[in-house]
């Protein structure tokens, strides 16, 4: 398996400044790759007819489908509780997720067989209260591996998930590193993957349609920094805050390219056009909710290679004088993996996402209960 840039789209000729394309489909005619940010159908079809070639769930995406739909998934809960008597609302939970994860796996497969498997992925994520737990956490990821061909399975990069993401690597499992927002975690990510990688192919093992991604949670190290400029009354030029997760990702960028890392990076937690724009022209994804497709999709932003242009020194400099966070985020060498789980953002996002998984088993047994008699 190679760092393959990505197929133009297939139809299209690609030439970046053609008008007649949306401004994500433009962005599909470079290196860089759209993934819808849900595995909701509806969103799902819209982001492949804009170029999108992947998609992603986790817990909060699941539930926000479910939302969406309830009265359908209330009655999948019923289906699968008649076909399997003994399953608790855990085992129902995790059925509805495969079962949304397969119906957009279909989706993208063309794009996956079209590829050789660098494209057309629909990211599952491992169950979040596992990110201590290394058995739980890789015989799920095992078992996702086989929920569809294309399916590519999220494990967090704390000190047991980048352990995993070698062992489920060397076992054929296409990783996608979630709940990472430092250079430091990225680079420990692809080292991990990189040592799965060399294990399989020592024992002649095949990596040709693996594809394996490290995701860099960009906006929600920018959310963290906006909480200690509240919370500790920080003074700073407030126009370098939008560019903080836009630096790091980019100082991760040159490191993979420089250590010719097979992973390709992964830009997630969109808040504002920068996390798109500035990415366009690597051999990166970008992952975008449907309603920033949309909001792109009708904006004049100009749409132009920018990833190799630099970060103004001055934003860095500034974002590493005024936060210690930002600069243990932005160095290779700024977290330790034993400091990966304390740090902020890692604790905020597990919160997050465990608190969502929590919601998702409320509404699973919520469904599971009979509809009161109201005679």
């Amino acid at each position: 398996m190679g760092t393959a840039v990505s197929q133009r789209l297939a139809d299209l000729p690609p030439l970046v400044a053609d008008v007649r394309l949306s401004p994500l489909q433009r962005t599909a005619a470079t290196a860089t790759d759209i993934w819808n940010d849900s595995c909701a159908v509806d969103e799902l079809a819209y982001a492949i007819d804009h170029g999108a070639v992947g998609a992603t769930a986790n817990p909060t995406i699941v539930h926000d489908v479910w939302k969406k739909d309830p009265g359908r998934w209330r009655a999948r809960v019923r289906e699968l509780m008649a076909e399997r008597p003994e399953a608790t609302e855990v085992d129902l939970a995790w059925a509805v997720v495969r079962d949304m994860s397969r119906v957009g796996a279909r989706l993208l497969e063309p794009a996956f067989e079209r590829s050789g498997g660098v494209q057309g992925r629909l990211s599952m994520q491992t169950n979040p209260t596992f990110w201590r737990s290394p058995e739980q956490m890789l015989a799920q990821g095992l078992e996702f591996d086989s929920v569809a061909p294309n399916v590519i399975v999220k494990f967090p990069a704390t000190r047991t998930g980048i352990g995993v993401m070698e062992e489920a690597t060397y076992r054929g499992v296409s990783v996608n590193c979630t709940v990472s927002f430092s250079v430091s975690q990225a680079v420990a990510a692809a080292e991990a993957v990189e040592r799965g990688l060399r294990r399989r192919e020592a024992e002649g093992l095949s990596t040709a349609r693996m594809g394996p991604v490290i995701t860099v949670m960009v906006g929600r190290l920018e959310d963290w920094l906006r909480v200690l400029v509240e919370r500790d009354g920080v003074v700073v030029d407030p126009t370098a805050l939008p560019w903080s997760g836009v630096a790091v990702f980019k100082h991760a960028y040159a490191i993979f390219r420089e250590r010719r890392f097979r992973a390709r990076l992964l830009a997630a937690a969109i808040r504002h056009h920068l996390h798109w724009s500035e990415f366009v022209g690597g051999d990166v994804v970008v992952t975008l909710p449907s309603a920033w497709q949309k909001k792109f999709n009708a904006s004049a932003v100009e749409v132009r290679e920018r990833m190799d242009e630099r970060v103004d020194q001055r934003y860095t400099d500034e974002l590493r004088a005024r936060f210690p966070d930002f600069e243990r985020a932005y160095e290779p060498d700024g977290l330790t993996i034993d400091e990966f789980d304390a740090f902020p953002p890692s604790v905020r996002t597990l919160r997050a996402f465990i608190s969502s998984y929590h919601d998702l088993l409320a509404a699973v047994t919520d469904a599971e209960l009979p509809e009161p008699d109201r005679t």
